[in-house]
């Protein structure tokens, strides 16, 4: 028995996790508080996410290299004054959700 290809793709939809709205990543990132210093297209306490996608863009471990400075926190990466950003820990924000608000910051 063949099965038509487009019952297959259908398949493939419904099987397949769907990758997190904007709107939901930006809610989780909310909650984890980078809002509060970050913004998508201008600088506020910390860099706009279109300057950190600039910056990093073409890296290949971009998303592991800001994974740790999130975990861990920073200071003096973005120039004068030096802003100090607190680490934020996975009570804050989960692994994956992480992984998602980089991915998605990096595609600004």
């Amino acid at each position: 028995m063949r099965i038509p290809s487009t019952l297959l793709g259908a398949a493939a939809l419904v099987l397949l996790p769907a990758a997190p709205a904007q709107a939901d990543i930006e809610a989780t990132m909310n909650k984890a508080g980078c809002l509060a210093c970050h913004a998508k297209d201008k600088k506020l306490v910390g860099p706009a996410y279109k300057d950190v996608a600039a910056k990093y863009k073409g890296q290949a471990d971009a998303v592991a290299k800001l994974s740790e400075k999130v975990r861990k926190g920073g200071v003096g990466v973005w120039g004068p004054p030096p802003i100090p950003m607190p680490a934020t820990g996975p009570d804050k924000i989960s692994d994956a959700d992480l992984k998602a608000a980089i991915e998605w910051v990096l595609k600004q």
